[in-house]
């Protein structure tokens, strides 16, 4: 039970579930700011200005509309910068992958797996790599 457990934390997924909650709530946090810095002082003056702007009095209950519109605006932009910068640009990777246009890791060719297989075999005859046995001074062409 514990294996299995630890087997999905050392997920990469999970990993990179973390990083993006962490990011997504410095980026909210950001964006919130910048709205009620901004935006919001700049709906209440269209609300009226003040320090009433943005809001309506009903027998003496305030109702903060400004701050509902800022809250809309947020998510919003937050929605539209994930969307544009996160889900398109992995949507369009995905597509390629599927249509085999964006090659995946490359393979190495069959000079560079002999040139391994001769360093390794010289390495364990005690010849340094690119060295011909056969006499010093002298370099293979493979």
């Amino acid at each position: 039970m514990l294996k299995g457990f630890k087997d999905f934390l050392l997920r990469g997924n999970v990993v990179e579930l973390a990083v993006a909650v962490v990011i997504g709530t410095a980026f909210t946090a950001l964006v919130s700011q910048f709205t009620s810095s901004f935006l919001e002082p700049l709906i209440a003056l269209v609300g009226g200005g003040g320090l009433d702007g943005g809001t309506f009095t009903i027998n003496g209950q305030v109702f903060d509309w400004a701050a509902f519109v800022n809250a809309v605006i947020t998510f919003i932009i937050t929605a539209a910068v994930v969307y544009f910068l996160v889900v398109v640009p992995l949507k369009k990777i995905m597509d390629r992958r599927k249509r085999g246009e964006e090659a995946g890791p490359a393979e190495p060719t069959q000079v560079e797996l002999l040139v391994e297989i001769r360093d390794l075999l010289r390495a364990e005859q005690g010849a340094g790599p690119g060295v011909d046995p056969s006499g010093p001074g002298t370099t293979s062409q493979l």
